[in-house]
C-alpha cells in the first residue's frame, strides 16, 4: 500500500467511525438499557463529538511529506474497533450505580488533556508524524512535564470509554491503540531528534507517564 493510501485511509475511517458512532446512539438511546443506556448513549454521543472537533486537523492537507504515513492505519483501525465494540455490543451494565460515573468523567479528562496539549502545540500539531518549516521545540505547559501529552490524553480517554462498555473487544482495541500509539511516538520521535534543542529537551522529561515510561 502507498503512503498516499495510507494517509487516505484513516480519513475514510473517521467517516466510518462517526457512521458507527450514531448508530450506537440509536441502539443505546431508543433500547431498553435503562440509565447505563442514556449514559452509554451519552458516551458515545461525546465520543463522536471529539471525532468532530479534531475532524479539521484530520481532513487538513499536511503540510509536508509524513515522515512514516504507515503509523497512521493501525492507530485509526484500534479507535474503530473501540467504538464498534462499545455502540454494538451489550453493556455490561444492568442497573445504574455512581461508580459509573468514574469511566465516563477518566474518559472527559483524557479529552481536555488532549485538547490542552493540541492548543499549546498550535499551527505544529498534526494527526501526522512530521517536521515542518522553522521546527521549534515546545516545552509550555503540558509539554514541561511529559514529551507527548497529546498521546497521553488519548490513550486516558480510550481508557476511561473502554472501561465502561467493558468488553473483549474493547480490551483488545485499547491494546491495539496503546501499541500503535508506542510505535507512533517512536517514529516521531526519530523524525524529532534533529529539531535543535529536541534531544535535551528529551533527556529531562518522560514520554506519557512520570516514572513510567
Amino acid at each position: 500500500m502507498n503512503d498516499r493510501l495510507l494517509l487516505l485511509a484513516p480519513r475514510v475511517l473517521s467517516v466510518v467511525g462517526a457512521a458507527t458512532l450514531l448508530a450506537g446512539i440509536a441502539r443505546h438511546a431508543g433500547g431498553d438499557g435503562g440509565a447505563p443506556g442514556a449514559v452509554a448513549a451519552a458516551l458515545l454521543a461525546a465520543y463522536l463529538g471529539w471525532l468532530l472537533l479534531e475532524a479539521p486537523v484530520t481532513f487538513r492537507r499536511a503540510a509536508a511529506p509524513p515522515a512514516d504515513a504507515r503509523t497512521l492505519l493501525p492507530y485509526a483501525l484500534a479507535r474503530i474497533l473501540l467504538v464498534a465494540s462499545a455502540s454494538f455490543a451489550p453493556l455490561p451494565w444492568d442497573e445504574w450505580s455512581p461508580w459509573l460515573a468514574v469511566p465516563a468523567a477518566v474518559f472527559g479528562a483524557g479529552v481536555v488533556l488532549r485538547q490542552a496539549a493540541i492548543r499549546t502545540l498550535g499551527r505544529l500539531y498534526s494527526h501526522h508524524v512530521m517536521r515542518q518549516e522553522n521546527h521549534r521545540v515546545v516545552t509550555g505547559g503540558l509539554y514541561g512535564i511529559v514529551r507527548h501529552p497529546a498521546y497521553a490524553g488519548m490513550l486516558l480517554a480510550n481508557a476511561g470509554f473502554a472501561s465502561f462498555f467493558l468488553n473483549p473487544a474493547g480490551v483488545l482495541a485499547l491494546l491495539l491503540l496503546g501499541a500503535a500509539v508506542v510505535w507512533r511516538i517512536r517514529v516521531e520521535e526519530r523524525a524529532l531528534r534533529d529539531v535543535p534543542g529536541y534531544r535535551g529537551y528529551a533527556a529531562g522529561r518522560p514520554r506519557l507517564l512520570p516514572g513510567v515510561w
